[in-house]
């Protein structure tokens, strides 16, 4: 047995559904109100995993609009069948359930005979089934069945529990209409049965699914049925197939998948968060929920995930290495067109932004829409996977009016962010140029700077807190350079619940230019950004 590290997709990437095609292993991750939507990774060994594209790249495909923290895209199930690839997901446009206010989306897929190409995903075609968690199964015969999660709708009105369930339905996959009632397949004494995954070995067909919702009590049960996918199933006497406690330095484990590899071992990927450790409390992770990877074998057509022990950062499997990964990351937004990796929150309704106004500058035209609002802002965001880690940018920025501002984020979602960028403040009658830190429930902190000139902008990361400096660049800062330091927050700010919504997603970091109900008419010029 080797050992390997968790998570194998690190930062914001919960919810891993995994196929392997030749000796190609595919996998997409939830992106919620993010786009473009459904991030597609590739890996040759289950172990490095490279971004390759997105499904959802185009309005017509994905139009998310001012969703809470939490709503859009969830749980996209990746699936290839005669040629095909298929992603299945949904999109919620409304999520509240602090006063248990959803509106139940209908499911989609999008399909491509090549994968490589992300432009080549067709537009959506919509089911007749509403839920989450959605996924499709080919059987021998041909028969193409459509499983998802929603609410029992017998559900007693006295109930105290979600009262979520499993249920399938068989399908016109080429129109989407369902060929037969929704069939409810499975409930949890949780109230909460989800992320359903089918799948048909040595004669049984088996249902996964992930229950006692998505926090600590998160954990996997498996079913088999001789007969269909409609049941009656049996459970797996080893129910749940492990689980992970909040004395665990991985927690709340579940909503799997499953491949075999080319030599013939099973694995699993499940979604997994890695809190830190404060003396006797856990701090809330800012990666938000993780991919892991754990390996599994089968014992009586029952399969055993990681002989039955929790899933940890270090684990062993047949034929798999630790790698060490390259931290270090930079676009210098030499090219034409923007680099992999950047999302917007919602999908954007113009184009603000340009990659050729200035060369090797990636230049912001801010639209009237602030940070705090839940429509689209002029923002570009990236993943934080590691801890330690500093990102930096700079910035060419003249604000020739107030209330506009550009500079760079700590975002955890619309309600919860941290920016320290460049604007133009009115001292004493006087306009002058700052650089402006503002944080949550504290009040803004402002320093003056020089008229004209680029700024280097910083948050520097620890497991407990993030600092923000700033650097300008003249003759002097290239001979002795000096950050000024303006402050920090605690990382248990930055990760608090939304009053709405909920917190699904993981720390970004990014780059913006903003109005405040005004478009920004002089251009936020960027010259770089980069962890490091």
């Amino acid at each position: 047995m080797s050992t390997f590290a968790n998570p194998v997709l690190s930062g914001f990437n919960p919810d891993p559904s995994v196929i392997r095609v030749g000796n190609d292993y595919f996998c997409v991750t939830s992106s919620f109100e993010y786009f473009p939507g459904a991030p597609i990774y590739h890996s040759k060994d289950l172990i490095k995993w490279r971004l390759i594209g997105h499904a959802l790249t185009r309005k017509s495909q994905l139009d998310i609009r001012t969703p809470e923290p939490g709503g859009g895209v969830w749980a996209t199930t990746i699936r290839y069948h005669k040629g095909t690839f298929y992603i299945i997901t949904n999109s919620f446009d409304r999520y509240r359930p602090q006063s248990d206010d959803r509106v139940w989306p209908r499911g989609f897929y999008v399909k491509t005979t090549n994968i490589w190409n992300e432009s080549s995903w067709s537009d959506p075609v919509y089911f007749d089934q509403v839920g989450f968690d959605f996924d499709l199964f080919w059987d021998d015969d041909g028969q193409v069945y459509l499983s998802s999660t929603y609410r029992r709708v017998d559900r007693s009105p006295d109930s105290k529990l979600k009262d979520f369930a499993i249920h399938v339905s068989t399908i016109d996959l080429a129109s989407g209409t369902l060929k037969s009632t929704p069939k409810m397949i499975r409930e949890s004494e949780s109230g909460i049965a989800e992320g359903s995954h089918l799948f048909k070995l040595n004669g049984y067909y088996y249902l996964f699914t992930a229950e006692g919702g998505t926090e600590s009590g998160h954990c996997e049960y498996v079913s088999r049925s001789r007969e269909s996918p409609f049941g009656p199933w049996e459970q797996a006497p080893h129910n749940p197939l492990w689980r992970n406690t909040t004395d665990d330095e991985v927690q709340n484990t579940g909503h799997c998948d499953i491949v075999e590899d080319s030599q013939g071992q099973w694995w699993a990927m499940c979604l997994g968060v890695r809190p830190k450790k404060e003396g006797a409390e856990w701090r809330t992770s800012v990666f938000g929920r993780e991919s892991m990877l754990l390996p599994v074998r089968w014992e009586n057509d029952w399969p055993i995930f990681n002989e039955g022990k929790p899933v940890t950062l270090q684990m062993s499997g047949p034929n798999k290495y630790m790698l060490d990964e390259d931290k270090a990351w930079k676009d210098d937004f030499s090219g034409v067109r923007l680099g992999l990796g950047w999302y917007r929150k919602n999908t954007p309704v113009r184009k603000d932004y340009s990659m050729t106004a200035r060369h090797d500058y990636l230049t912001l035209n801010g639209g009237p829409y602030t940070l705090s609002m839940p429509a689209c802002p002029t923002l570009f965001l990236r993943k934080q996977r590691h801890w330690p880690v500093v990102w930096e940018t700079q910035l060419d920025f003249q604000p020739d009016v107030t209330r506009v501002e550009a500079g760079t984020v700590l975002w955890w979602n619309h309600t919860c962010y941290a920016r320290i960028g460049i604007a133009l403040a009115d001292r004493n009658g006087q306009s002058q140029r700052v650089i402006r830190l503002t944080r949550p429930d504290m009040e803004p902190v402002e320093r003056v700077i020089s008229e004209k000139g680029e700024v280097k902008l910083i948050i520097d990361s620890t497991p407990q807190s993030y600092r923000f400096g700033y650097l300008e660049i003249n003759e002097a800062t290239q001979q002795k350079a000096e950050w000024t330091w303006v402050g920090d927050i605690d990382t248990q700010i930055m990760t608090r619940n939304p009053h709405i919504g909920q917190p699904f997603t993981g720390m970004m970091m990014g780059l913006y230019a903003y109005g405040e109900l005004q478009p920004v008419l002089t251009p936020a010029h960027f010259a770089y950004a980069e962890f490091r």
